[in-house]
């Protein structure tokens, strides 16, 4: 029960802090804008975004250009973050952002598995599950929690392959957040919320979020296969995927809110001279 209980603390942590720190730092102009929705582009608009009328993301935040021991941590952290984070050109009308293809996709899938943050959470879960007593076959010594770090490594690298790279090229899906960037706070924590049932396809309109259900319940049934004491039964899978859906609305929340957290730490952020501008 602690796994879960980790995964819930994160999300109330992210919608209890965010909120406060968007307040001190929410741009006045930007607040109550008629313009903060992102617009649902034209089957017109959605063509020219395939055929090549359309515009790169920002690109993303180097590592060495942040400063200092904590704020290169904190980058470290901001990668995995900012990869899946972009943000329309509001500034220029009727342009959007190139389709995603599914070699980009598979990059994706690639970049998120070997992060470094994602054998940090491993290291971190599999500790806890030895300190919770999870699959007690794999034994309590150190290769017990050897066995427990593979087995983690294993369930988030079969989580990014799912949900960025084999349902989004399945279903033309967009795996990336469109980040708001800009209004009311409670409009864009709504946004951000919404996201694991709303998504992009491709070419830019929406869909539903294929992606984060379909993936999310097959990284928890393939885990099943490895991890030996795992409960069988619809019951045990569905709370597994309603945490990891959870965990997914608590970084769509950093990812929309980041800009300003990193504005407020000053930190560099993706997007940031679009932004100045």
């Amino acid at each position: 029960m602690i796994r879960p209980l980790v995964w819930a603390v994160r999300a109330i942590l992210v919608f209890a802090i965010v909120p406060g720190t968007i307040a001190r730092g929410q741009e006045p102009a930007a607040i109550g804008s008629s313009q903060a929705q992102v617009p649902l582009p034209t089957q017109e608009e959605a063509q020219k975004s395939s055929q090549g009328n359309c515009e790169e993301p920002a690109p993303m935040v180097r590592w060495q250009d942040y400063k200092g021991p904590f704020s290169k941590t904190v980058g470290t952290f901001a990668g995995r973050l900012e990869r899946k984070s972009v943000h329309p050109p509001h500034y220029k009308p009727g342009v959007l952002l190139c389709s995603f293809t599914p070699k980009r996709k598979f990059i994706l899938f690639v970049e998120d598995t070997i992060d470094p943050i994602t054998f940090l959470s491993a290291a971190f879960n599999a500790a806890i599950d030895g300190a919770e007593d999870t699959d007690p076959l794999f034994g309590h010594d150190a290769a017990g929690y050897g066995k427990r770090f593979g087995a983690e490594v294993a369930d988030q690298a079969s989580s990014e392959f799912f949900k960025d790279f084999a349902y989004p090229t399945i279903f033309s899906e967009d795996p990336r957040y469109y980040r708001l960037g800009r209004g009311a706070t409670g409009k864009r924590l709504a946004h951000a919320l919404e996201h694991v049932a709303v998504a992009h396809q491709e070419n830019g309109t929406y869909m539903f979020n294929f992606s984060e259900w379909l993936g999310t319940t097959s990284a928890v049934a393939l885990g099943d296969v490895y991890h030996p004491n795992n409960r069988p039964g619809v019951g045990p899978v569905a709370k597994n995927v309603g945490f990891g859906v959870l965990q997914d609305m608590g970084f769509d929340v950093l990812r929309e809110f980041w800009p300003e957290i990193a504005r407020k730490f000053k930190l560099p952020f993706r997007g940031q001279a679009e932004a100045q501008n």
